[in-house]
């Protein structure tokens, strides 16, 4: 934005507009960390909500979503502790780099896929073990009328 300043008079209407502008932000910058939930959200905007754009992932690092972000730590972290413990150096290398690339496909749209189709499944179990049972309504009636 160019601004043609050509006398003091331009100057200073320059200067009182950048001081506004300066109040402006400063307002909004404390709106944005106000609070603990504005905050949190302020640091969840900069991880982007799904990691894919048309079908296709990019290979950056920062690109994933919150849960491919943490799964690129916990993975190769949980399975070098548990399943490859007594394992050396080579085999411990080779699960780190091979679970980077699994992180990959762990995304929240595959985890909440997943999570559904357990749900899914155990509410046929449920259903089947928990059936109603029918109850038959017998209507009472007075032994005789009052007419």
């Amino acid at each position: 934005m160019d601004i043609l300043i050509q006398n003091v008079n331009d100057l200073k209407v320059e200067i009182a507009r950048l001081k506004n502008l300066e109040v402006d932000q400063a307002v909004a910058l404390k709106a944005r960390f106000s609070s603990p939930a504005a905050i949190f959200s302020t640091a969840m905007s900069l991880f982007p909500k799904s990691p894919t754009v048309d079908g296709v992932k990019s290979e950056s690092f920062f690109s994933q979503d919150f849960l491919g972000l943490i799964s690129r730590i916990a993975l190769p972290l949980t399975l070098n502790k548990t399943i490859f413990k007594h394992s050396n150096f080579l085999v411990k290398t080779l699960v780190g780099i091979l679970s980077q690339k699994a992180s990959h496909y762990i995304s929240e749209d595959s985890v909440t896929g997943i999570w559904g189709k357990a749900k899914a499944l155990f509410s046929k179990f449920t259903k089947k073990a928990a059936e109603p049972k029918v109850e038959i309504a017998v209507p009472i009636t007075a032994p005789y009328d009052k007419y």
